[in-house]
């Protein structure tokens, strides 16, 4: 199973509707996978003691991502960066079994002309530290703006690089696993 994380807990961002374009063509293509919402995050995981103790709503999180085969990790830009929310999610995971060894994809949005390239390059530093297998294949999306209306993504060109990314990433899953 594969972990789409939608990387922001913004409520209706474009991050969870391209996390929802993603699932489709991994349903598709018949790789099963499974979507995880920061935007549904427990309120008491942000509570200060949670660094020492979480709280049991956090399980099915922390599960999500050490039960995974891989993860893909979709992103906004915010100021130049990922969101904070992401960040802590990481910080709150298991250490170092939550990334150690384990497939990680990127795929990155923006309204700006760089589709959240600093956002990822950041992700990317912090999850080669954490000792996980980086894909190198990763998608930057553009003027998200122009590309996605009414829900779906206009670039056909675009369509083929996440499909293309999928396919590439569930091959390069399977042969960490042989």
């Amino acid at each position: 199973m594969i972990t789409l994380l939608s990387g922001t807990n913004r409520p209706g961002s474009n991050t969870r509707i391209i996390t929802g374009i993603v699932e489709k063509i991994y349903t598709q293509a018949g790789i099963p996978c499974q979507v995880l919402d920061l935007a549904d995050l427990p309120p008491e995981i942000f509570n200060p003691a949670s660094y020492t103790e979480k709280p049991a709503a956090f399980t099915p999180f922390a599960e999500a991502i050490l039960g995974s085969q891989g993860v893909v990790i979709v992103t906004p830009e915010y100021n130049g960066s990922f969101p904070g929310v992401l960040k802590y999610f990481i910080d709150m995971l298991p250490f170092p079994a939550s990334f150690e060894n384990r497939p990680v994809c990127f795929i990155g949005l923006a309204a700006g002309m760089w589709g959240a390239l600093r956002s990822i390059e950041q992700l990317h530093a912090i999850l080669a530290y954490r000792n996980a297998h980086l894909y190198p294949a990763r998608v930057f999306m553009p003027g998200i703006g122009k590309v996605l209306q009414d829900g779906q993504i206009q670039d056909t060109e675009l369509m083929g690089r996440l499909e293309k990314q999928a396919a590439g990433f569930a091959k390069f899953i399977a042969s960490l696993q042989s």
